[in-house]
């Protein structure tokens, strides 16, 4: 089974970007589990047709210790087994060591048991590295491939930069690699360009660049990933040319992050260039 995490800035598009890229493996054939990471709960909106999943959190408070396995997992598009870690109640706890108790609760329930036949499991984590439990999926070993979803602003650029920071520092001790950079476009000044350029100074790639379409926005009003709401229009293409792409990856590195300088530098000359 091999072990994705999704990371990138709040509000690039990891969320949508997962979905669909899952609808995608899914319909290829792959048998895949979606973690949503995020106290939002909104990881896994799309596969459930906007089912309001009750989280993992909200099911220890609730109802103790005794929980079941179908009590936090449910099936969604295709067979995608769909969990939510969920969050303390705001103002009060970390969500973070939200995520540490979910997943080891996970664990503890038989989530990865070999009769489940997985081919993937996908971590849908908030925004940057910056605690020690949204950096859980990297630090103890859950996850091995990062995907980092960029835009051209400054940013988005910056949040991947860190993120990469973080691969870094734990792929000394674990098999963490990153597997490339995902570009959600914003529609900036050459941004395809400069994204490439960016994955190369990490010692990376741009494993896709997916452009911005309307259709995204349809989908999900409709409560849909976009290969399940409209499958024969373009963007329903682009994220499963994403999905093959992921599939069929081997090059998997340790990231080499930029100073900010080199940051900021790289976005003025591709900014400006004609």
């Amino acid at each position: 089974m091999r072990k994705i995490a999704i990371y990138g800035k709040g509000g690039i598009g990891k969320s949508t970007t997962t979905q669909n890229t899952v609808a995608g493996l899914v319909e290829a054939g792959k048998n895949v589990k979606v973690v949503g990471c995020d106290p939002k709960a909104d990881s896994t909106r799309l596969l459930l047709g906007g089912l309001a999943q009750k989280t993992v959190l909200d099911t220890l408070r609730e109802e103790g210790e005794d929980v079941e396995l179908e009590d936090i997992v449910k099936v969604g598009y295709g067979g995608v087994r769909c969990v939510e870690s969920g969050g303390p109640e705001p103002g009060v706890g970390c969500a973070g060591r939200g995520i540490i108790t979910s997943i080891n609760m996970l664990e503890q329930l038989g989530a990865w048991d070999e009769k489940f036949q997985l081919d993937y499991t996908f971590y849908d984590v908030l925004g940057d590295v910056v605690c020690g439990g949204f950096a859980m999926p990297i630090r103890e070993g859950k996850a091995e491939e990062i995907y980092i979803v960029v835009s051209g602003e400054m940013m988005a650029m910056y949040a991947a930069n860190n993120i990469c920071k973080g691969i870094k520092k734990y792929a000394q001790a674990g098999g963490v690699r990153l597997g490339g950079l995902i570009c959600n476009s914003r529609k900036v000044d050459n941004e395809s360009a400069m994204i490439e350029e960016l994955a190369k100074r990490l010692g990376t790639q741009m494993i896709h660049f997916v452009p911005r379409d309307n259709m995204v926005q349809r989908a999900e009003i409709n409560r849909k990933t976009v290969i399940d709401y409209e499958p024969n229009h373009p963007q329903a293409d682009e994220y499963r040319a994403l999905a093959k792409a992921i599939d069929e990856n081997e090059l998997f590195v340790i990231p080499e992050p930029l100073e900010i300088e080199e940051l900021e530098k790289l976005l003025i000359d591709f900014g400006i260039a004609s």
